[in-house]
């Protein structure tokens, strides 16, 4: 599929993927298929990489597509991220990794745009963004977000995770890069980093919000045992808030 360009249209319709559509990670699905459930007013094939199935069906990249009923393909073989990008599009769609930061979805009537969304959040981006510091290139309001509080992506020009992940362990020096940390305003947790003004607590919270991100995405952390502080000092505060009350 990679190598022979000439026949690269044929052996497209021979692919076959596990998806959304199906409740299992049976590689059972062909393009055409998709093609045909997304009807003619989607322009995109949507898909996500991840490193099984586990992770790509729990992915929270996947809520907003969900809940507007778009069907995404989960990429999980080692070969994927090269397929992707051989592939580009079928049947005059684009091939769209939904973990991209410019993940473009169809507007809703009643949504606000990303920019306004941004500014009406603007003082908690930048106090989440100066605390997180070199963690994150920037952070800001998702719209791809429902039920989770944040998820990280990764810039258009970026290596995508996975593939940085293999090209690392075989040893191959890669370019530095930093997430996207895109969050959940709706969110119970990230309605509490709004109003916290215990900067201990927020530089604490916001932290695990981050760690939580990257673990869902699949990363592993780069100091898991500080995060296993940040988790037991936050429960033994809410033990601690319980038994006050």
């Amino acid at each position: 599929m990679i190598e022979d360009q000439a026949n690269k249209d044929k052996l497209a319709r021979l692919l076959r993927f596990a998806s959304t559509h199906n409740d299992n990670d049976a590689q059972d699905q062909p393009l055409e298929g998709y093609v045909g459930r997304a009807g003619p007013e989607q322009d995109k094939i949507y898909f996500i990489l991840a490193d099984n199935y586990a992770t790509a069906v729990a992915s929270p990249h996947l809520e907003q597509l969900r809940k507007r009923g778009i069907e995404v393909l989960l990429l999980t073989d080692r070969i994927d991220p090269w397929l992707v990008d051989s592939l580009a599009e079928f049947d005059g769609k684009a091939l769209v990794d939904v973990a991209r930061s410019a993940l473009d979805l169809p507007e809703s009537v009643e949504e606000a745009s990303e920019d306004e969304t941004n500014e009406q959040h603007k003082s908690l981006l930048e106090k989440m963004k100066k605390t997180l510091g070199d963690r994150v290139d920037v952070v800001k309001v998702s719209r791809r977000l429902v039920d989770s509080p944040a998820c990280v992506v990764a810039a258009d020009n970026d290596i995508n995770p996975q593939l940085r992940r293999m090209l690392e362990s075989s040893g191959q020096a890669i370019p530095e890069s930093r997430p996207i940390l895109e969050i959940n305003v709706e969110h119970p947790l990230v309605s509490r980093l709004s109003t916290e003004a215990d900067e201990a607590v927020f530089d604490d919270l916001s932290n695990i919000v981050m760690d939580h991100a990257l673990l869902a995405e699949g990363t592993q952390l780069d100091n898991p045992a500080e995060y296993v502080q940040r988790m037991n000092k936050l429960l033994l505060d809410l033990k601690s808030g319980a038994a006050s009350e």
